[in-house]
């Protein structure tokens, strides 16, 4: 691969500077964090697309052989590159894996209803990217040449990418990406109050006649936009509302989405792997030492740990599906993370990938992820399909990178808006334990959706709910 130094830029700067071209893609560290949210990368102009819906996998719209997962390991093959941790995200793929792409892995019921809005993969190629390093305040951009494959074609190619890119970040105007005034949007859900905690109710139903211990329940908000809308100012405005470590702008011709999540699903680093499930929620205050006690009370909350411990526990059995024996570790159980609008129970799990698999057979072995599902995971998501009855598409999925060095860094979709040109769409949801109080669980939804409105409605109290 071939790199060059650049003068530091703001990476919402550098994303509008790539505006211009298509395929946008924007993986945003918009809360700094020394690890979780050092490094930004941003990306454009891709030279593949790489789709699968309805069974049929897709490259730049040419029918393609083998399922979903099988099809997109095929094409990265070509463009494996040697690792370099000194480089970080070589280029790669960027895009998600559509939470209803669990229907086509495991055996579970594919929801009656479903958008449309998304595909059950979507990723583009990148041959050149932009990585921004927010603690050594340093930029680089990287060009791998490809889809070009031999030698002295791949560095010419990679010259030239070089340069067309330096030359938009030095022509770039430093914009604002201000959010353009508009109505607020009248947002629907397809649970009322009273519905949704009738579901709570059902779920512990379930769980009293021992068919679960929990199961993710979420209620789905769709508004439509007005003409004329401009996603990336949104997108902007959802980072200063709601910054997150694992923030992203993706543009996929007609979907756009827009993601302020603060959950990692997988990531993979040569064989290790790492993922951070977060159950156990309360939201944040004004006054400090009514936030501190709320995030002390959250740390000894019998029922949120419960649900956290329960969760760990599927993600040690789905880790152990593909990692090596006595490998899968919890180094953190329950540990407090702190965001914009809500405290979080976050533990963290790690193993080491079999000799012989890959990024794509993490995948496959661990998707969707345990966090937002329940457990046992696969009797909870047919309960999940059941009670919602809407296809989730994106949201509870997972958004990221596959980089041509093998790696994978994903999050889990959640805090995410996925839009086209007349409607957009939000859910939020939470886990319902046996201890759970439907009120309560009606009440956490709001409060994690509430910093998301609050970015569609730049002059409400950025505090308030729907």
């Amino acid at each position: 691969m071939w790199t060059r130094e650049i003068p530091f830029i703001d990476p919402v700067a550098a994303a509008e500077a790539f505006s211009s071209l298509p395929g946008l893609a924007f993986l945003d560290s918009a809360m700094r964090h020394e690890t979780l949210g050092r490094v930004s990368i941003v990306a454009a102009d891709p030279f593949g697309r790489f789709r699968y819906a309805k069974g049929r996998a897709t490259l730049d719209g040419r029918p393609l052989e083998g399922t979903g997962l099988e099809a997109l390991r095929a094409c990265l093959a070509p463009y494996r590159l040697a690792g370099d941790e000194g480089v970080g995200f070589p280029g790669g793929a960027i895009g998600y894996f559509a939470y209803d792409l669990g229907a086509c892995l495991e055996r579970v019921t594919p929801p009656s209803r479903r958008a449309g809005l998304t595909d059950d993969i979507a990723f583009n190629l990148y041959d050149t990217v932009l990585s921004i390093d927010h603690d050594s305040r340093t930029c680089r951009l990287i060009a791998t040449g490809f889809p070009e494959t031999t030698d002295a074609a791949r560095a010419g190619r990679a010259r030239v990418r070089l340069d067309r890119f330096a030359e938009l970040l030095a022509a770039g105007d430093g914009g604002t990406g201000k959010v353009t005034e508009a109505a607020p949007l009248a947002w629907r859900s397809n649970f009322t109050r009273a519905s949704y905690e009738a579901a709570v109710e059902k779920v512990r139903d379930y769980i009293r006649a021992g068919d679960i211990y929990q199961a993710n329940i979420a209620q789905r908000f769709e508004a439509a936009l007005p003409p004329g809308y401009d996603p990336f100012s949104l997108y902007h405005r959802l980072r200063e509302t709601n910054p997150a470590t694992f923030g992203a702008y993706l543009s996929f011709g007609a979907l756009t989405i827009a993601s302020s999540s603060p959950e990692r699903f997988m990531k993979l680093q040569g064989r290790a792997v790492e993922t951070r499930p977060i159950k156990g929620t309360v939201r944040r205050v004004e006054d400090p030492a009514e936030d501190r006690a709320l995030a002390e009370a959250l740390r000894a909350n019998v029922k949120e740990r419960a649900e956290n411990i329960m969760i760990v526990d599927l993600l040690r059995n789905d880790l152990s599906r593909i990692c090596e024996p006595h490998s899968v570790k919890v180094p953190v159980l329950c540990g407090l993370e702190s965001y914009a609008s809500v405290h979080h129970l976050v533990s963290v799990v790690t193993g080491t990938l079999r000799e012989g698999h890959d990024a794509i057979d993490l995948i496959a072995a661990t998707f969707p992820g345990g966090s937002i599902t329940g457990a046992p995971k696969l009797r909870a998501m047919d309960i999940i399909t059941e009670i919602e009855g809407d296809a989730r598409e994106l949201y509870c999925g997972a958004i990221g990178a596959l980089g041509f060095d093998g790696s994978l860094d994903t999050s889990i979709a959640i805090r995410t808006v996925f839009m086209d040109e007349t409607r957009a769409v939000l859910q939020a949801g939470g886990g319902v334990t046996l201890l759970s109080d439907p009120a309560a669980e009606f009440e956490e939804t709001l409060t994690k959706a509430a910093r998301v409105f609050a970015a569609f409605e730049p002059d409400r109290n950025e505090s308030g709910t729907p």
